[in-house]
């Protein structure tokens, strides 16, 4: 106000007024005034975007519920540059719908105790020893497809996924193969579901956290059933309130007899593939915000042919997760059956006695894990298991058991960035012959993508 009076005053004063040294001095003070005034506003208005740069992480890992301002404003950072990267480049099907890619890149350095089997990874102690190994490689390395389709009929959902690594081959570095883990395409309704792909045997859903057991699902032949096999499956889903309800799934998979060699005289009569039938039913119930309990169980049922013998195969299951509260938790499974080998699970499935006669081998298993979430990016995981076959229905030289014990811990350095390291055994016991141990320690750094 003062200086539009000023200014008012001197152009209504007379020119020769206006002329004079005096009111030129003050002209000059009130220009050099206005232009300190407009340096001092945009100080001010660089200092406000400064400290609001500084309290926006802060105040969005308040929201989510981070405790570490730092890891919030890195999470930040990395979804700003997925959207940037999303805008500049779009994956999209042949028939337009929309296809995520995913995955990870995974190094593994490892070393082996004496009785490794010549593997870089073995799920049992073998017989003989060998030299002791060490190593690096990336064949663990995964890579995911996830697609999401139209709506179908009666408002039904499909999505699907296809999950591949580099497993396939050998050890060598230069013979690594592409192959299919799991392949799924799901319809999905409110209440129900159905599945026709690849997969885990349905009575097996759940896996223990590694990064050094990726080629095979952790603990194989150690208490779980792992193989991937073509299967169709249905579920469906009740709601016992709002908190609590059922799943009830049944399946159809197919089956293999997997423990014969081409030097065996059964071999080209064995019979390559059978459809069995599985079923699961589960109770989940869950409490505050990060409470939970799964626990269900389940049975697969199918006969497999060799010449002129019938062999069943009868599994029966339970399989759990336990969580109360959101830092800790506990996950596995049971089973009990014959012939448990059409899944994945520790040979022999059957035997031949001397008499030509065949028998399917009884065994149980199980295994299970505790899970501590340490910190936001720390945690720590210790999980073990252990298959058990009959031994009045084994030979010399079968493996009458297999157990296996391991712990890590995955630390994220960024937010797909995880670094782990793991160390454990594998003690298998050969029947009439002794036990074997096998330690093996593995160094993982896993970048997601």
């Amino acid at each position: 106000m003062l200086i539009a009076a000023l200014i008012l005053v001197g152009a209504t004063a007379p020119s020769k007024a206006q002329s004079t040294p005096e009111m030129r001095e003050v002209l000059e003070r009130l220009a050099r005034l206005e232009s300190d005034n407009a340096s001092l506003r945009k100080e001010v208005q660089a200092l406000r975007q400064q400290v609001a740069g500084f309290e926006t992480p802060a105040r969005d890992g308040a929201v989510a519920g981070t405790t570490d301002g730092q890891s919030a404003a890195e999470e930040s950072s990395v979804e700003r540059a997925r959207v940037e990267e999303m805008a500049q480049t779009k994956v999209e099907a042949s028939q337009k719908f929309p296809i995520r890619v995913t995955g990870m890149m995974l190094f593994n350095a490892f070393t082996n105790g004496r009785y490794n089997g010549d593997s870089q990874n073995p799920v049992a102690a073998s017989l003989t020893p060998f030299d002791q190994t060490g190593g690096g490689t990336v064949r663990q390395t995964t890579l995911g497809l996830l697609y999401n389709g139209p709506q179908t009929f009666a408002g039904g959902k499909i999505s699907g996924s296809l999950y591949m690594d580099f497993f396939a081959g050998s050890s060598l570095s230069i013979d690594h193969l592409f192959r299919i883990r799991t392949a799924t395409i799901n319809l999905d309704w409110t209440n129900t579901s159905l599945m026709v792909g690849q997969d885990k045997p349905l009575i097996s859903p759940r896996d223990p956290d590694s990064l050094a057991q990726v080629g095979f699902s952790p603990l194989t032949w150690a208490g779980n059933p792992w193989l991937w096999q073509p299967q169709f499956r249905v579920e469906q889903r009740f709601a016992l309130s709002h908190d609590s309800g059922l799943r009830v799934q049944a399946g159809v998979v197919q089956t293999s007899l997997g423990n014969l060699s081409p030097g065996s005289p059964l071999y080209y009569s064995v019979e390559e593939s059978r459809p069995g039938a599985e079923g699961r039913v589960e109770y989940w119930r869950r409490w505050g915000e990060t409470g939970r309990i799964e626990i269900a169980g389940g049975v697969h049922v199918n006969r497999n042919h060799l010449g002129s013998f019938s062999l069943p195969s009868n599994v029966y299951s339970t399989d759990w997760l336990v969580r109360p509260f959101g830092k800790l938790e506990f996950t596995g499974m049971f089973f009990h059956g014959r012939n448990t080998q059409v899944l994945g699970t520790l040979p022999p499935g059957f035997e031949t006695f001397p008499n030509g006669q065949l028998f399917p081998v009884p065994s149980s298993g199980g295994w299970g894990q505790m899970k501590v979430l340490v910190t936001p990016r720390l945690t720590f995981n210790i999980y073990g298991g252990e298959q058990v076959n009959r031994k009045s229905d084994l030979i010399s030289g079968d493996a009458g058991s297999n157990a296996a014990y391991f712990a890590n811990f995955m630390y994220r350095l960024a937010p797909n960035v995880i670094v782990s390291l793991e160390g454990g055994q594998v003690r298998t016991a050969y029947y009439q012959i002794g036990n074997r141990l096998n330690d093996h320690y593995d160094l993982a750094i896993g970048y997601i993508f």
